[in-house]
């Protein structure tokens, strides 16, 4: 039994500790003490503590042999480069706008393996990118994913299984796609188009940054990345921001000065809290063009989850944690062990650990459906 630290006890945190908790024994950190409480597993050991302090976060793992990080995307790098300075196997699933490759040369010196963007999207659909290309040559390669709920409530048909302050920032940065082996940068939210799926109806997905570190290690001449939402949003999104709802310079109202997007956070923040008695979903769409044996072929993915009734766990909690947990698995085993920070394109390159994250998330329930045909 391995000693393992949950720093953020979220959404996503909480069930990541679940998980490992299971066969390991696990601390979790959280400022919040009532994140802490909401944990399910008894065995979970709970400290509250800043994990926005570099100090702290190299004394709360000192004793760790493997660390999680499931904290705020503004925090992310920050805490990822403390836990790499404590010389701290990692898996890392927060979103943070910096490069976590500027990191590498600082975990390599200290002999860590540090595994980031390890949820679903960037995460998974890196994995399956990076075990087909290690096995093919990948023409083309495209990812519609996200959650919602399955109760359409006007006007956004949303509810936000992160803090609306993460998605507003997905929303509003821009989107790197890369066409016939150039970066070609969009605004988010750009070229909106249908999705007819046969048990949802018509979705809609539009541009978001998600591609990250596929941008540097693949050589894939097409790659885009969209979030999926109902019908509509992406336009009430957009007048939102033509607005300047999501501005960030300060206004005065009376005789205070609020930043606009600070107040748009909170006034969403009402309609958008997720429930832990909605009944939500998490859709991720992969398809791929691919020469196998010098023959075009079409790959494609989709992996779907509802809300864990028995655990009470959401499916984007379930679709990111388990993805982590995986890794995190087979770093606690001894089965994966390259140094250096590591996309999950190159966990995903290796069979024996592809197969393994995605018997995990079978094993938790998570439906994964893959289709080969020939490419007209």
């Amino acid at each position: 039994m391995k000693e393992i630290v949950v720093l953020g006890a979220g959404m996503v945190g909480r069930t990541i500790a679940w998980d490992l908790s299971r066969d390991h024994h696990v601390t979790a950190v959280d400022i919040n003490t009532a994140n802490l409480e909401r944990i399910a597993a008894r065995a979970v050991s709970r400290k509250t503590a800043d994990i926005g302090d570099a100090a702290s976060v190299r004394s709360l793992v000192s004793g760790a042999d493997l660390v999680v990080s499931a904290v705020p995307g503004s925090l992310g790098f920050r805490v990822l480069g403390a836990v790499i300075e404590a010389g701290k196997d990692v898996v890392d699933i927060s979103f943070f706008p910096e490069d976590a490759l500027e990191l590498d040369d600082a975990a390599r010196r200290r002999g860590v393996t540090a595994v980031v963007d390890c949820g679903v999207a960037p995460g998974l659909s890196h994995m399956i990118l990076g075990y087909h290309a290690a096995r093919s040559e990948v023409l083309s390669f495209k990812c519609c994913v996200g959650g919602l709920p399955f109760e359409r409530v006007f006007p956004f048909e949303y509810k936000a299984p992160f803090s609306p302050a993460d998605i507003i920032e997905e929303y509003l940065r821009p989107a790197r796609t890369v066409e016939g082996g150039r970066v070609v940068v969009k605004p988010a939210l750009a070229e909106v188009e249908a999705i007819e799926h046969a048990e949802l109806g018509r979705l809609e997905a539009f541009c978001t940054d998600g591609l990250r570190t596929l941008i540097k290690t693949m050589r894939v001449p097409n790659m885009v990345e969209k979030t999926i939402r109902y019908p509509g949003h992406a336009e009430r999104i957009q007048t939102l921001k033509a607005a300047g709802f999501f501005d960030q310079d300060p206004v005065r109202v009376g005789n205070q000065s609020v930043r606009p997007i600070d107040f748009t956070s909170a006034v969403l923040f009402r309609s958008w809290q997720l429930k832990d008695e909605d009944d939500e979903f998490t859709l991720m769409l992969i398809s791929m063009e691919a020469l196998e044996a010098g023959r075009k072929t079409r790959v494609d993915y989709e992996i779907f989850d509802r809300r864990d009734r028995r655990t009470g766990f959401s499916s984007m909690s379930r679709t990111t944690a388990f993805p982590a947990t995986a890794a995190a698995r087979l770093i606690l085993s001894g089965r994966f062990t390259a140094r250096g920070v590591i996309p999950p394109e190159k966990l995903g390159a290796e069979s024996d650990c592809f197969n393994f994250v995605i018997d995990e998330l079978k094993r938790n329930g998570v439906r994964i459906d893959q289709t080969s045909r020939p490419a007209g």
